[in-house]
């Protein structure tokens, strides 16, 4: 038999042994967490044999997550929406108008002086189209930009993420002129259903005396347009209206139709623009009152 002494001393070493062990699983342990959530230290990554490792392919998808989570979706669709309507309204119209002289010019007023104010008021247009596209092509993109600012700064309720008096009240000044340029677009696109309304009348008495019998030539010379009416042009103006074979040349003409379904393009675009207007509000005002809500130091007791 082993004297004593030499089985406690190999007891206290199996003992020593066995907390090395251990001590260094917990070490391994240690060092996989901090890498698998991110660690201020340097870690050296495990690699597999013959694949990727599961573990970097799920950061990646954690972080793609978190990116798109701070996108402003609203902001995003807004702003697509008010491009688009921009560039129909302001493209269709401009054409549209074009063909609205011509088509005045050949059939409705003889005399240039009677329809000088007419012309005059629809290259203004034009060039105010020009400006309306320059204008809301950089107030999307900006509003774009504030809108992945604050959504940025809602998203971070907990972290060291700081909102300045200033950004507050570039988003309050956002809230508002999005405010006045929505009440300006409704008025725009209720100015842009008068053309609409004056073709479709044009239109309606093109389709009645195509429905007429060919025998029927006094009913038909009765069947009128006059453009005199709308206030374009002045009520001397000559011929000042179509009536009958006239108003059929009109309505055999390709420019008519296609000044006719510009407009309602045209009119389409500016109903999109108030739409994008809208929601461009609701989120500038939803993210403006988020900030100013964690603005406040005591924002957890007076909610």
């Amino acid at each position: 038999m082993k004297p004593a002494m030499e089985t406690a001393a190999e007891e206290t070493t199996e003992q020593s042994q066995e907390r090395k062990v251990n001590s260094s699983r917990q070490e391994m342990e240690i060092g996989r967490y901090h890498w698998m959530y991110g660690s201020s230290r340097p870690q050296q990554v495990p690699t597999m044999s013959g694949s990727m490792s599961p573990l970097g392919t799920g950061g990646c998808f954690e972080c793609c997550i978190k990116c798109l989570g701070g996108v402003p979706y609203a902001s995003l669709v807004a702003t697509i929406l008010c491009f688009s309507g921009v560039a129909l309204f302001c493209g269709c119209g401009h054409v549209a108008l074009t063909g609205t002289v011509s088509i005045l010019e050949q059939h409705f007023s003889s005399n240039a002086s009677d329809h000088a104010l007419l012309t005059e008021v629809i290259q203004l247009m034009q060039y105010v189209i020009y400006g309306i596209a320059s204008f809301f092509f950089l107030y999307g993109i900006i509003l774009l930009a504030e809108g992945f600012y604050t959504t940025s700064a809602v998203k971070e309720m907990h972290s060291e993420f700081k909102t300045t008096a200033c950004g507050r009240c570039i988003s309050g000044m956002f809230v508002f002129l999005t405010y006045i340029l929505g009440v300006a677009w409704l008025g725009v696109f209720g100015f842009s259903a008068v053309p609409v309304f004056m073709f479709y009348n044009i239109w309606s008495s093109c389709e009645v005396l195509k429905g007429l019998p060919v025998n029927y030539t006094t009913t038909a010379e009765q069947i009128c347009v006059d453009i005199r009416q709308y206030g374009i042009i002045p009520w001397n103006a000559l011929p000042g209206k179509a009536c009958g074979t006239a108003l059929g040349n009109i309505c055999s003409t390709n420019e008519f139709y296609m000044s006719y379904h510009l407009f309602i393009v045209a009119c389409a675009g500016a109903g999109a623009t108030v739409i994008a207007l809208l929601i461009y509000m609701m989120a500038t005002t939803y993210n403006y009152a988020v900030l100013k809500f964690k603005s406040r130091e005591d924002c957890c007791t007076k909610f």
